[in-house]
């Protein structure tokens, strides 16, 4: 990496809402100790309001705003996909977020941004994503976004149906399908639901908040052990 690019990494390392130690940001940028201290000294001669000191931590001061689009041609190339992803795989809403997002960041970015933006070789074939699926997927992120509670009807692999009310917490994608990951009212227990088994989904009219023990972070915990 070269100095201007880690310069700019450590930049936005920074601006975490925590102090930050000098070890955790060399392990990030892969360079010694010795080197993050001297690219501090340099960014604060340069005018970058960083408050702390060796061996307590560092911080940026909330006030600095970076210059915007500083993307090299990887990390523009990096967005170009992730966002070609969304529109492929994910419901409508996103998808046309994802299309405004790249038409906005090419209008306003450097000729090497945007031919990086503009490069065909990156494809995401979206034909497999069914259309009625994304529909759904838009209904439970909705649900996600808004604490309510989701019931639907759900049959197993091996055949067997039931009617499920959960508390949903996240989606997530497998490169094949979809999954739900949710706290399950029936079970009293955390449960993954792949979404081309569920039908009838529908809000309960019921609203939750995160309780410890069913929360996110539990489930997450959970499905790792």
């Amino acid at each position: 990496m070269r100095k201007a690019e880690r310069l700019f990494q450590l930049v936005l390392l920074l601006r975490r809402p925590r102090v930050v130690t000098a070890r955790e940001l060399a392990v990030e940028l892969q360079v010694s100790e010795r080197t993050v201290y001297r690219d501090i000294q340099a960014l604060v001669l340069s005018g970058v309001p960083i408050e702390g000191e060796a061996g307590v931590g560092y911080v940026l001061r909330r006030t600095f705003e970076l210059p915007p689009l500083m993307f090299t041609p990887e990390e523009a190339q990096a967005l170009l996909l992730g966002a070609r992803m969304v529109q492929a795989w994910g419901d409508p809403k996103l998808e046309q977020a994802a299309r405004l997002l790249l038409t906005k960041v090419s209008q306003v970015a450097p000729d090497h941004v945007k031919a990086a933006l503009d490069d065909s070789r990156l494809l995401v074939p979206g034909f497999h994503v069914a259309s009625a699926l994304r529909e759904t997927l838009g209904l439970i992120r909705r649900c996600i976004e808004g604490s309510e509670v989701l019931r639907f009807a759900y049959k197993r692999a091996d055949g067997a149906k039931s009617t499920r009310t959960v508390r949903p917490l996240c989606l997530v994608y497998w490169g094949h399908g979809w999954t739900l990951g949710a706290w399950c009212e029936l079970r009293e227990d955390f449960r993954t639901f792949r979404l081309d088994r569920m039908a009838g989904i529908e809000p309960d009219g019921r609203h939750f908040m995160p309780e410890a023990g069913q929360n996110l972070e539990n489930y997450l915990a959970a499905t790792r052990e």
